[in-house]
């Protein structure tokens, strides 16, 4: 493979396109977060994760899985969990099966947050989709990552 491969040039191309399209939407829901309510992509991020934990058998998190979750290391999610516990969001306990480790629960006011700022989540990131659609070099993308029509339906 040579600088000048076609087949590296389109797979350049095709990862900036996909950073592009990244940094556009994480953008968007960004500001509408941040204005509507004093909550970070990151934050919101984190807050839906751990909102989708059960009490059933693997319902938990540990904090590897919810760094996997919200593609942040884990000293970096130890940090964010520590700031959004300050705020009263989240709460952290014991493991009962296992002292040595540490689970993170959604508290109610994180859970009140969380449901005022879905719709916000979901509005930019449509208004952030459907800019993007208008744009060749992003719309394939933007077709991939929107559900089909008959799964958007189910959903509903």
């Amino acid at each position: 493979m040579t600088a000048t491969d076609p087949a590296l040039t389109a797979l350049a191309h095709n990862w900036s396109a996909l950073s592009l399209l990244h940094a556009r939407i994480e953008g968007s829901v960004e500001r509408a977060l941040q204005a509507a309510h004093r909550l970070s992509a990151r934050e919101y991020s984190l807050l839906d994760v751990l909102s989708r934990q059960h009490d059933g058998e693997g319902g938990h998190l540990q904090m590897r899985q919810v760094a996997d979750s919200v593609v942040l290391s884990q000293s970096a999610t130890t940090r964010l969990v520590t700031r959004l516990e300050d705020r009263g969001l989240l709460s952290r306990y014991l493991c009962p099966t296992d002292r040595r480790g540490i689970y993170t629960d959604v508290t109610d006011s994180g859970l009140r947050l969380l449901e005022e700022a879905r719709p916000t989540h979901g509005t930019a990131l449509r208004k952030a989709l459907d800019q993007a659609a208008t744009e060749p070099a992003l719309a394939p993308l933007v077709h991939v990552v929107q559900p089909s029509s008959q799964t958007a339906d189910l959903a509903v």
